[in-house]
């Protein structure tokens, strides 16, 4: 794909309706952009994955809650951020991956060589036992849009019912981002690292 196919509407361009459809995020907005509310464009958040569903308002309105409350949920920020890093990684979804990977950095949820080994797989040497079934979930759940009963019954010996609906959620829902971006045409802003060379770019 040689440009976007849906490309990030322009700040200056936005209405009243797509403000008011973003202030219901506050300052959760996807991909860490604070979001106040009106306040014309110089307030407004620049990044480009707003800038796609900007051109949406009744989608925010329904769409933001749900990936707000998959930010805040029972996970842990660990768990949750393992769970997309490895899901956009298999899924090449390189804009949602760069962010998530800097913001893992940044708050210290993931160290270097956790990033390194999402990368690898659940066969990474790093993995404790249970971080080995919660890398491997991601990669059936991925690979197969299922979890097998072995798995699934290491990660219940440590995650409640609320927090495997979550993580189940979480994957599909970064999965569904990698289809739907990658066909879109998201693309990474100025000074965003996306995948190393030998990954390649989105299918």
């Amino acid at each position: 794909m040689s440009e976007s196919r849906i490309p990030p509407r322009p700040v200056d361009d936005w209405t009243d309706e797509v403000d008011e459809a973003f202030s219901v995020l506050r300052a959760h907005a996807p991909g860490g952009g604070a979001v106040t509310g009106p306040g014309g464009p110089a307030g407004r958040p620049k990044s480009n994955i707003l800038g796609i569903y900007a051109w949406h308002p009744a989608f925010v309105r329904g769409w933001m809650p749900f990936s707000n409350h998959l930010r805040h949920s029972t996970l842990s920020d660990r768990v949750r951020e393992m769970a997309i890093v490895r899901t956009t990684w298999l899924g090449r979804g390189e804009y949602e991956w760069a962010q998530h990977v800097r913001m893992s950095r940044a708050a210290g949820w993931l160290t270097d060589a956790e990033i390194d080994a999402l990368s690898e797989g659940p066969g990474a040497e790093i993995w404790s036992p249970e971080d080995t079934a919660v890398v491997r979930a991601i990669d059936e759940l991925y690979e197969v849009k299922n979890i097998s009963d072995g798995t699934w019954a290491e990660l219940a010996a440590g995650f409640d019912r609320q927090q495997l609906i979550d993580f189940v959620f979480t994957v599909g829902t970064y999965d569904m981002h990698c289809t739907a971006f990658n066909t879109i045409g998201l693309r990474l802003e100025p000074g965003m690292t996306g995948f190393p060379e030998a990954h390649g770019p989105a299918r």
